[in-house]
């Protein structure tokens, strides 16, 4: 089975190499899952996987919302979300309860221990972003990012059937 390691080289050889001028959308997922590969190595050390990561994010933002809206954040089918959300309740993370006078939905709020971990595993989050973009410029991080923002705005846009909102030179 192939290392991190040989997939990380693989992937430098693809882009430098064999295919330099591939297409960006094929560049932007593999630096994703390049960054997800590093962040699951981290949070593998505290017994989360990157698919409870995603739940555990959107709950430190917004805790007490329906397996519906869970997973409509997330992106993922309820299925996915039913599961995870019964192995974290497993683990400890998270409780699911209905609200007082409503009993078809069920919530999900985080335990103690699950808003705790978010002082252990943002700041690996934090380290993956800064290995990622170490030796460029603030400027060209800054540039990246507003190309990104741009492209997802362009998508949005595209999705709507609406016209291209921006250009950048």
């Amino acid at each position: 089975m192939p290392t991190d390691n040989d997939r990380s080289h693989h992937l430098l050889h693809h882009w430098r190499e064999a295919e330099p001028n591939d297409r960006l959308a094929h560049l932007i997922r593999d630096v994703a899952r390049a960054q997800m590969r590093a962040l699951q190595q981290r949070l593998s050390r505290h017994g989360v996987s990157f698919g409870h990561w995603t739940f555990l994010r959107i709950l430190w933002i917004k805790d007490g919302l329906t397996q519906r809206e869970l997973s409509e954040l997330a992106g993922v089918m309820e299925p996915t979300t039913f599961t995870a959300v019964k192995a974290m309740e497993g683990m400890g993370l998270i409780e699911r309860r209905q609200l007082p006078g409503n009993r078809k939905n069920m919530h999900v709020f985080l335990t103690p221990q699950g808003r705790a971990l978010r002082t252990v595993l943002v700041p690996l989050a934090e380290e993956v972003n800064r290995i990622s973009v170490a030796g460029l410029p603030d400027k060209t991080v800054a540039a990246v990012r507003t190309a990104l923002l741009t492209m997802i705005e362009n998508l949005a846009a595209d999705e709507d059937g609406g016209q291209i909102l921006a250009q950048i030179e």
